[in-house]
């Protein structure tokens, strides 16, 4: 049996996030948006919106319980401050915590009194993408 741990993790969210495309929809706001204090620009890319849902949801997996300001940690990076010293910063919180509202409507991911956690169902979904990398 396969599981999303023994897969790289680049290969399973990009098969994830094609599966998530028509259940995971992008805000209006979201095109306007910075992900963080660090970025001087808007994301790129089109489907960036599900490519972080569903690298938000590996970690779900991967780190068990978890709550917003440690996915906001984890996002964040390192802010260029002209000659000054560069400065970690940390992810915006509105993006991830409307990604994990999208993932509970779903049911992949429930709330606990330690944080966001992973149902059965987003544990067989993760698994069944893992087994189409592999």
């Amino acid at each position: 049996m396969v599981s999303a741990i023994d897969v790289p993790a680049d290969k399973l969210i990009n098969v994830a996030q094609e599966e998530l495309k028509t259940e995971i929809i992008m805000p209006d706001w979201a095109r306007f948006v910075k992900t963080g204090a660090g970025r001087q620009r808007t994301p790129d890319q089109k489907n960036w919106w599900q490519i972080r849902a569903a690298s938000i949801l590996r970690k779900v997996y991967v780190d068990g319980p978890v709550g917003v300001n440690r996915l906001r940690t984890c996002y964040g990076g390192r802010k260029d401050r002209g000659v000054k010293p560069c400065k970690t910063y940390k992810a915006g919180g509105k993006i991830i915590r409307t990604i994990l509202t999208q993932l509970e409507k779903i049911g992949y991911v429930k709330t606990s009194k330690k944080g966001r956690e992973l149902t059965p169902k987003g544990q067989s979904y993760l698994d069944q993408m893992a087994k189409k990398v592999k």
